[in-house]
This record gives structure tokens, sequence and C-alpha cells, in this order.
């Protein structure tokens, strides 16, 4: 509890769910990329998880802790920074920053915004029941996520959300995993250059993966 009451302190939990929050989604991604296997990849996939039964409930409450944690203090220490502007001193030192960096509480509610419509539209599945996997079973009787995915991306509208979202995630991630190696003190002025262009390229991998699925289903690589 004392370390919520510091912004060092909220700055190591930002820091460690930050982290907790990409491995989750390197794996998700890792998932996902079954849907180019076709019915058998990610309708076996779906099943395992599925078969995991009390795993997969704690796995979520635990991501939910961790993205919760994320979102508050991010937003708190954002407000904490605006309201200690350098702008109040007589000298007054601007630090570089980038595009990403100055938009990371942007960003963060794009993706909070971006993640409840994909819970909607892939995990409650209740933005399009027609498609859903729930009332659609495979010829092995399974549900039919390929199905759900295929017709859900083929809609053109709901990839551009996704690949809009992705785009913001790019700008989140490059600028966080600078914020998570100077939270711990592991950087300095000979390996910042090299750490930032680490994260940029960590970023740009996931962007290239996340949006491939969409983009290759609508041109129609990807197809019932």
């Amino acid at each position: 509890m004392q370390m919520t009451q510091s912004s060092v302190g909220r700055k190591i939990l930002m820091a460690v769910t930050g982290l907790v929050l990409l491995g989750f989604v390197i794996v998700h991604l890792l998932g996902n990329t079954s849907v180019f296997v076709g019915p058998d990849g990610i309708n076996a996939y779906a099943e395992k998880l599925h078969s995991l039964g009390p795993v997969v409930y704690i796995f979520r409450l635990v991501m939910l802790a961790a993205f919760a944690i994320h979102i508050i203090y991010g937003i708190q220490l954002t407000l904490e920074n605006r309201a200690a502007s350098p702008a109040k001193y007589a000298i007054q030192k601007r630090q570089r920053a980038t595009f990403a960096s100055s938009t990371m509480i942007v960003s963060g509610l794009v993706l909070l915004a971006f993640v409840i419509y994909h819970l909607l539209h892939f995990t409650v599945q209740v933005t399009d029941p027609a498609i859903s996997a729930k009332a659609n079973l495979d010829a092995l009787g399974r549900p039919d996520v390929y199905l759900m995915v295929v017709k859900g991306f083929q809609k053109i509208f709901v990839s551009l959300i996704y690949v809009v979202s992705m785009v913001f995630l790019f700008l989140h991630l490059s600028h966080g995993a600078q914020s998570f190696v100077q939270t711990f003190g592991l950087t300095n002025a000979n390996t910042l250059p090299a750490v930032n262009v680490g994260g940029k390229a960590l970023s740009a991998i996931l962007l290239l993966g996340y949006i491939a699925i969409p983009l290759l289903i609508v041109i129609g690589f990807v197809k019932i």
C-alpha cells in the first residue's frame, strides 16, 4: 500500500502492469495467428482455452486487475504531472518529447475504448449475434470462432476500427517500453538510443502482426 502513496511507487506499478499487459499482447497475437491455419487452427485453439476451465477465469481476473491498475495510475500520474507544470517557474527547461510520449494518455484511453469493444465483439459476442461462435458450430461441433472472425473482419468499418486501434497500440508501446526501463534505472545516455529502437521495433512487429489479420481477410486472402 505504501507504493501507492508516492509517485515513484505508482510508476513502478505502472511499469510492472505494463509489462504484464505486453506479455498478454504478445501471447494473444500468437494465438490469433492460428486463424491463418483455418477452422482447424483457431477453433481448436479456442476449444483448448475453454477446456482449461477455472484457469481461464483466474487469468482474466489477473489481467483485469493489471489493466485497471495501469489505467488508474496512468490517469493519476498524468494529472499530477500537469498540476506540476514547469510553466510555474521563471526559467523553464523543456525536455524533448516525442509524439508517442506526449499522447500517452490519449492512446491509453483509445485502447481502453477498444478493449471494451473487442470484448463485446469476440468475447461476449453481442455486437453481431448472427455470426457469434456461440450460435454457430463447425463440422466437428466446436464453436465456430473462425467464421465469427472472418465474417466480422469482412466488414470494412470493423476492420478499420481494429487497424486504427492497433496504430494507437503501436504509439503506446513504443514509448511504454522506454518508460519501463527508465523507471527501473536500466538506461543511460549510451543505452537509451538502443532501448528506443528496440521498443519501436517490437511495437512495429506487433502492429504488423495484428493488422495483418483484418487486412488479409478484407482483401480475401483469408475467407470462409
